[in-house]
């Protein structure tokens, strides 16, 4: 289509007119109550629990806890074994990524399919699932390191933290290295090897420069992932002592909230710092050709080296099985590899018995958060990329504070911010703003931060969306007469509806498997599956722990297929594991 832009007619006298100066549009009353209810949501359930944690940190009589850290041998040692966990994880985390992602682009093997399944089977599982079989498997009197090999293997600390932690999150990595790998120019290769190169020359010189963002943002998520994990130092870490979990001890245990909040804002500071280096690296936009799409194709390795890496991509998914298969096989046996004798007992205390409360209530308030969490998400991208100017970047910021700061430092804000007079004593931080304890005691709290968790998922898969999206399809609508929220609801909505549904599926199954931000929330009369998985692990009740585990998946499942069955084939595994990756782009 051919658009013709006529030149202004001459006034008299030969001056030339300007056209008149297009008045800024005035927010509507419903893009304005929309703007304030997403502000109020964010405001609350991020902002004041992060003001409480540095309100109560940076209190009179919490100043010198400073100095009495970095002087500290053992604080010292806390905030260093910190930073060795994130690094070793993001390295190890990265690397498998890596690995699997070579795998499927560049070898000619067979079971390409079911190794990625395998690889993205970590994203549905509570986050302590791989440490409780990791304990059963190769502890001190694991079924395999003891009962095959005759080790007494000590499991516990740093080693056992980097080994869970890796395999849990790598899928990450694995994720953004594989549509990176896939969209790398094949010309280029072609090239090196023309000129004489070999294949591993080629790799080291053409392939891993011109993936250098794409291995660095995935190690910065990492390294902010594992340092903020509370569930697996808990189960697994023994005398391994990291800030996350020393800030819960410190509440839990020694009922010092001011020294939680001190361990909180250190915890702050490489989080956010890899966080904003994380965005940086993603937002780059860096361009290694001119090439409009991949020119040739990619030569797939077939001789003998491929099968050591191959070989070495089977191990890792040998060990995933192992781990998820510990899980079902000892929700059904008794003591699973010791009496293996197959028993419904744990399967039925927590689908009838004890545990029953526990699964629906956390069915419920997922179910609840899920939707609010995708809806505040979608109109947030909407306001950022739309309608907001100067204030867009504030709120796209804000929306992401859920992901930003560590689980831990939002669970332990909620408990500063609105259970003042259970654990401040003399010390309020904003106790009227909700009604003091009312929010924090019971649903509320947790249906909150189960909201403020899951919202950067939607809202990130939404933005992503919208960008796709010429502004001048929705403009027409409004040329015609309609208002802005008519043509949200008739035009944009249907057009990103898949990646709404997809980014909504996310967020039930972070909802599901969440245990940092609200361990600290839950009550004796609102039970959480995770909370009592955790509960189970630490007492030694793994058969429990792993019937827990089971179901959840189970549960986290069937919501995948209903929503693929309601979205069609948008909605895949592969996709909804891929907002893990875009969430915090």
């Amino acid at each position: 289509m051919t658009v013709l832009i006529q030149d202004p007619a001459p006034a008299p006298g030969g001056a030339v007119t300007k056209p008149p100066r297009r008045r800024r549009r005035r927010l509507d009353l419903g893009l304005r109550l929309l703007i304030i209810a997403c502000v109020l949501l964010v405001f609350i359930g991020s902002v004041v629990p992060l003001v409480a944690v540095l309100a109560a940190a940076f209190a009179p009589e919490a100043l010198p806890r400073y100095a009495q850290f970095f002087t500290s041998s053992v604080d010292l040692t806390i905030l260093r074994n910190t930073l060795v966990l994130g690094v070793l994880v993001g390295l190890a985390g990265t690397a498998l990524g890596f690995l699997f992602a070579f795998v499927q682009t560049r070898l000619k093997v067979p079971g390409k399919r079911i190794l990625h399944v395998i690889a993205l089977v970590p994203i549905v599982s509570p986050p302590f699932a791989v440490a409780t079989a990791t304990v059963v498997l190769y502890g001190r009197r694991g079924v395999i390191s003891n009962g095959v090999f005759g080790l007494e293997y000590d499991i516990y600390g740093l080693d056992g933290l980097v080994f869970v932690l890796s395999l849990s999150l790598f899928p990450v990595a694995y994720l953004g290295l594989l549509g990176m790998l896939r969209g790398l120019d094949p010309a280029l290769e072609e090239a090196a090897m023309n000129l004489g190169a070999s294949r591993w020359r080629t790799l080291r010189t053409v392939i891993l420069p011109l993936l250098a963002p794409g291995l660095v943002a995935p190690f910065l998520l990492l390294f902010v992932e594992a340092i903020a994990d509370l569930a697996n130092p808990l189960v697994l870490g023994g005398d391994y002592t990291v800030l996350a979990s020393r800030a819960y001890l410190a509440v839990t245990g020694e009922y010092d909230t001011t020294s939680a909040a001190i361990y909180c804002v250190i915890l702050l500071v490489p989080s956010l710092a890899m966080y904003f280096g994380q965005r940086y690296w993603l937002g780059r936009k860096v361009r290694t050709t001119i090439t409009g799409r991949p020119s040739g194709s990619v030569h797939l390795i077939d001789n003998w080296v491929r099968w050591p890496i191959y070989g070495l991509a089977l191990l890792v998914a040998a060990l995933i099985l192992s781990i998820y298969g510990t899980v079902v096989v000892g929700s059904v046996t008794k003591v699973f590899g010791v009496d293996n004798t197959l028993t419904l007992e744990y399967l039925r205390e927590v689908v009838a018995g004890v545990g029953r409360e526990a699964v629906l209530d956390t069915i419920v308030f997922a179910a609840i958060a899920t939707p609010i969490a995708a809806i505040f998400g979608l109109v947030i991208s909407w306001l950022v990329v739309r309608h907001l100017r100067r204030a867009a970047g504030l709120l796209d910021f804000a929306g992401t504070l859920g992901v930003a700061v560590p689980g831990t430092v939002l669970g332990i804000g909620f408990v500063l911010a609105y259970r003042p007079e259970r654990y401040l004593g003399p010390i309020e931080v904003f106790p009227s703003l909700v009604g003091g304890s009312a929010i924090a005691g019971g649903a509320a709290a947790i249906i909150v931060a189960y909201v403020i968790r899951s919202l950067p998922a939607g809202q990130r898969t939404a933005v992503a969306a919208l960008s796709q999206i010429h502004p001048h399809i929705e403009q027409a609508s409004t040329d015609l007469g309609a208002g802005p929220l008519y043509t949200f609801r008739r035009v944009t909505l249907p057009l990103i509806r898949p990646a709404f549904l997809t980014g909504l599926s996310y967020s039930f199954a972070r909802s599901m498997t969440s245990i940092s931000t609200i361990v600290l929330l839950v009550t004796p009369e609102t039970k959480i599956i995770t909370s009592q998985v955790l509960s189970a692990a630490s007492t030694g009740r793994y058969g429990v722990a792993f019937a827990y585990c089971t179901v959840l998946t189970a549960i986290v499942l069937a919501a995948f297929a209903l929503i693929r069955f309601v979205v069609g084939a948008g909605a895949n595994l592969h996709r909804v594991a891929s907002n893990t990756e875009r969430q915090n782009r």
